[in-house]
This record gives structure tokens, C-alpha cells and sequence, in this order.
């Protein structure tokens, strides 16, 4: 979402988010696809993807890649 949206609506995605990601179809589709449901708080969100982040930016630097 975009910086500075309001917490009450980043509340109710991450409810939404949260509903579907619990339903059993939804769960299978991903397995199979190779993916990870993930629930939690928008905080837990955040971490995940922070970590992600500062693990592919080592990758890249390493790699010297660069955008074009």
C-alpha cells in the first residue's frame, strides 16, 4: 500500500488478507504453486519483507547486477 496510508485501512486488508489466506483451497493453490501462505499482523508483514529485502539486496550487490 502506499506510504502514509491509514492504519484502519491497512487493519482491514490485512483482516481480508488474513480470511483468504486461511481457507483451505486457497492454501492448497499456493503449494502447488511453490508459494507460502503467510498471515499475521501488518507489523509481521513489514519484518518479512524488510527481510527479504536487505537478503536480495546482498544477492544483487554480490552479484554486481544493475538495472538498465
Amino acid at each position: 500500500m502506499p506510504k502514509g496510508t491509514p492504519r484502519d485501512i491497512i487493519n482491514r486488508m490485512n483482516a481480508a488478507i488474513n480470511k483468504v489466506m486461511s481457507e483451505p483451497k486457497v492454501r492448497e493453490r499456493l503449494a502447488e504453486l511453490g508459494g507460502v501462505p503467510i498471515t499475521g499482523t501488518p507489523d509481521d508483514f513489514g519484518k518479512i519483507i524488510q527481510a527479504e529485502t536487505d537478503k536480495w539486496a546482498k544477492v544483487v550487490k554480490f552479484a554486481g547486477a544493475t538495472a538498465e
